[in-house]
């Protein structure tokens, strides 16, 4: 079977919003979804970078740890990984030979057809099943509510954080967006979320209460000494001291306390997890496309933020380790995101060099035409070009080799980014 042949039998999209294929799924393979431990992890931004530095706490525990994660980076099978060793192509080859059959009948039963993101859910559930998984953490795709993930009743639900992003989607304020995201929050379960804005706030407090949900809701005042240098930042956080994390930005700082507030919680329910386990998880975790240095010489760091949030935190950190560093962009950002208020952020960092670019498919990014007409009226007080992603790699190779340059706005440039360089 070509697995990518496959897939692109599917709609890459969303639908409107249900669980029914995911309950069809689950109903034919005998409801594993019930048989497993899970943690379910949403949020605006935040989401990837928890999961990491949970199941690395974990597996250094000891435990058989499922993870399932969205977007992939380079290949699909990076969506599903236990102990960190993603699917092999046999593997899935093997599950969706078998998956076919539900495919093609509920699709000939049904008006709207599977969703790849469906098919994709179903199946890392059902492989961390049939591979007995201790703990699987499980990431959303979008929302909360109506997310494929939802079908799960999880030990442990995470809500990193709540902002603007996929409003089409989630609503147009912060309190419709919070009650989808709040959507993972079930009955006689527990929560973690860092305390926001109070029209926030009480929509997670009234939504735990409801379900008689234990809510953890984290203070940031609690976050003490903090201090960092080119490899580590570190901090104290109540009873836990000197504490370190080797991702970049202070955003990474709450993720790692949600990140010790969740393994609290599955100590309570008897997991055994060392202080060492957990500093260790802490400290060496790998979380690719997030501020993550991928070339020398010119240093390039690639941030796969794409919403006003991350972009804050983004230009957060850059201002903690490069600040005072002459900075290239090469930006692309797809269609459905709000490029404006992106590109509005980002260009009001006055003298540096703007690269548009159209990403890798023309069709689905904003035309690097409209960025520079964009950009145009905001600033003119930065340098602009407009280039296909693979002349303004080489572009900036030759131009700027004492410049830092960030390849920013998408995930799904990333694979192509490492295959270029790599060529160059």
């Amino acid at each position: 079977m070509d697995i990518e042949k496959y897939y692109s039998n599917f709609f890459k999209g969303t639908k409107d919003p249900s669980l029914k294929a995911m309950h069809f799924f689950m109903e034919k393979l005998n409801h594993p979804e019930q048989k497993m431990k899970f943690i379910h992890i949403a949020g605006t931004n935040g989401k990837g970078s928890t999961v990491e530095m949970i199941s690395n706490a974990l597996i250094n525990a000891g435990y058989k740890v499922g993870k399932y994660m969205s977007p992939h980076l380079i290949k699909y099978n990076e969506r599903m990984s236990i102990n960190n060793k993603n699917i092999s192509d046999l593997e899935l080859e093997e599950l969706l030979n078998r998956f076919d059959v539900y495919v093609r009948e509920y699709n000939n039963s049904n008006e709207a057809n599977i969703t790849l993101f469906e098919l994709e859910t179903a199946l890392g559930i059902e492989y961390f099943y049939e591979n007995n998984c201790d703990i699987v953490i499980l990431e959303v795709g979008l929302g909360g509510t109506y997310d494929c993930t939802n079908i799960i009743n999880p030990l442990i639900s995470i809500i990193t954080s709540i902002g603007y992003d996929h409003m089409d989607l989630l609503g147009n304020t912060l309190q419709e967006i919070a009650k989808n995201k709040a959507g993972i929050i079930k009955e006689n379960s527990k929560t973690i979320f860092v305390k926001q804005e109070d029209e926030v706030n009480n929509i997670i407090i009234n939504t735990c209460k409801e379900k008689n949900n234990k809510l953890v809701l984290i203070d940031k005042n609690d976050i003490k000494n903090y201090s960092y240098n080119e490899n580590f930042q570190k901090f104290d956080y109540r009873n836990y001291k000197n504490i370190q994390v080797n991702l970049k930005g202070e955003k990474q700082i709450q993720n790692a306390v949600l990140s010790i507030e969740c393994i609290e919680l599955l100590r309570d329910l008897n997991y055994q997890i060392s202080e060492r386990a957990l500093k260790d998880g802490l400290k060496n975790v790998i979380h690719h496309a997030r501020f993550e240095k991928i070339f020398d010489n010119p240093t390039i760091i690639y941030e796969g933020g794409h919403n006003l949030p991350a972009i804050e935190n983004f230009l957060n950190s850059l201002n903690m380790y490069y600040k005072n560093s002459e900075k290239v962009y090469i930006f692309q950002i797809l269609k459905t995101k709000d490029y404006k208020s992106v590109l509005n952020k980002l260009i009001t960092q006055d003298n540096s060099t703007f690269i548009f670019t159209d990403g890798n498919d023309t069709n689905k990014y904003v035309k690097k035409e409209e960025l520079l007409q964009f950009a145009n009226t905001v600033s003119n007080k930065n340098t602009y070009y407009m280039m296909d992603l693979k002349d303004a790699l080489r572009f900036i190779k030759k131009e700027y080799k004492d410049k830092i340059v960030f390849i920013l706005g998408s995930f799904y440039i990333y694979g192509d980014v490492i295959e270029l360089l790599r060529k160059e």
